[in-house]
């Protein structure tokens, strides 16, 4: 009964879906495409056995990579299926992955509707389902239990905030849990709340992101973006989000001075700060004789805001330029834009120090694991309760450091590009952190060859 009413809340909610869909392709057109996925028609049916990964965007597809390079190692005549909701994370699976001629087909997963996930399970048979993180789609899981298709929550987290939302509909949410076949989470923290909502069935894994492998393309694109940047230290704003570009460009502004105003330096020495407010906090370095002020790098988190903060950058009157215009870094540029997808590794170890994303306000934070795998110094704001775990053993080993508000991290920024000694410290912490909590793709990987013995 709780299913049924939840399933006509989802009818009732049908015109907000198709007008959510049409409001978010005024900004990103290709939400207007394959609309017949979202409710179950699908054109293909595969040939082959399929192993099917939901990752709803682009951070879930990212922790994907070494559980698909496992899975296509161990079973090569295997077709995976990768569903997503976000054109975005499609359109990383592309980038990561390749096209569908290479085995992996890529759709929008189905609304949670029950013709249209009959349809889909119909259509593709899958052998096994993996979904990336948290997501409980109460009739999708039903529909897998009915058809004896075993669906695991691998990688799974769970926030103290999204626990919370959850246990609004304990019923609902205790009967979906239930009828997954496997839970693996993060760590004790994600599996205990996991516990506390209902689930029967939960083991500690760990966080497959820590087995990313940076690819060697993107160092030698990380030396290319460092070549175009000279010898000027390099601060990151990486995956950031709504609103905190505005707070970082405002504190940046402040502490380094007006545009046309460089920062006063000497030959050999950052320039002291001056109760930490002075005008060029941000410093002029000197290498080899020659003064060269830090270059800020932000990279949004969404492609459809590369104009929105090229537009804050230049309302500010500070010099800027973009990725994409393929030149070299002019000296007087004061902000470079990564209007780019696909790149985080390069820009992470092309930089000196890096703010995380996502933390500055209250939006979770982004992945910081990926840029202490290259081993470069991370700054986090107080919002981090997507990678609370992570973020707590990176601050705890000195591979990270967690400020308050936008001016701390600029002034935070600013010390450690003025210390090279502590940015060795931190960069060898965090290449540590990183190696430690390697493993979690193989422990996943037993999970799925233990189900798809038991579904044969």
């Amino acid at each position: 009964m709780i299913r049924f009413a939840y399933t006509v809340a989802l009818w009732l909610l049908l015109p907000w879906v198709v007008l959510h869909l049409l409001w978010r392709g005024r900004r990103q057109p290709e939400y207007l495409k394959h609309w017949g996925e979202r409710f179950g028609f699908h054109s293909r049916r595969p040939q082959a056995p399929t192993i099917w990964l939901h990752a709803v965007s682009v951070g879930e597809t990212r922790a994907a990579q070494p559980l698909v390079a496992a899975i296509r190692r161990r079973y090569p005549d295997h077709r995976i299926l990768l569903t997503h909701m976000t054109p975005t994370g499609r359109q990383t699976s592309e980038e990561l992955f390749g096209l569908a001629s290479d085995g992996i087909e890529r759709i929008y997963l189905p609304y949670d509707y029950p013709f249209a996930v009959r349809r889909f399970l119909d259509h593709y048979r899958p052998q096994l389902g993996l979904i990336m993180e948290t997501e409980l789609w109460p009739n999708l899981i039903a529909a897998c239990r009915a058809r004896s298709v075993p669906l695991a929550l691998v990688n799974a987290r769970l926030s103290a905030r999204s626990a919370r939302r959850y246990a609004r509909f304990p019923a609902l949410t205790r009967g979906a849990l239930g009828g997954l076949a496997a839970i693996a989470a993060q760590n004790t923290t994600d599996a205990e709340r996991l516990r506390v909502l209902g689930a029967p069935r939960v083991e500690v894994f760990g966080n497959v992101k820590f087995d990313i492998d940076p690819p060697a393309t993107q160092l030698e694109l990380a030396r290319a973006f460092r070549a175009r940047s000279g010898e000027r230290p390099v601060c990151l704003a990486a995956s950031t989000r709504e609103g905190e570009e505005t707070l970082l460009l405002d504190a940046w502004m402040e502490k380094v001075g007006t545009p046309g105003v460089p920062p006063a330096g000497r030959a050999g020495e950052a320039t002291a700060l001056q109760g930490g407010r002075a005008r060029n906090a941000l410093l002029a370095v000197a290498d080899g004789g020659t003064a060269n002020s830090a270059l800020l790098v932000i990279v949004p988190r969404h492609p459809q805001r590369f104009g929105e903060v090229a537009a804050l950058i230049e309302s500010r009157g500070l010099r800027l330029q973009r990725r994409s215009d393929g030149e070299a870094v002019a000296p007087d540029t004061q902000v470079w834009l990564g209007d780019s997808m696909g790149e985080m590794f390069a820009y992470y170890a092309s930089a000196d120090v890096a703010f995380i994303g996502g933390s500055l306000l209250d939006f979770g934070s982004q992945n910081l694991i990926e840029a202490c795998a290259v081993g470069t110094p991370v700054l986090l704001g107080p919002s981090t309760y997507n990678f609370a775990g992570a973020a707590q053993d990176a601050i705890a080993c000195g591979a990270a450091q967690q400020l308050g508000t936008a001016e701390e991290i600029v002034v935070a920024a600013s010390r450690l590009l003025a210390d090279a000694a502590q940015r060795r410290a931190m960069r060898d912490a965090g290449l540590a952190f990183a190696a430690r909590h390697r493993g979690a793709t193989q422990r996943t990987m037993a999970l799925v060859e233990q189900l798809i013995r038991a579904g044969r």
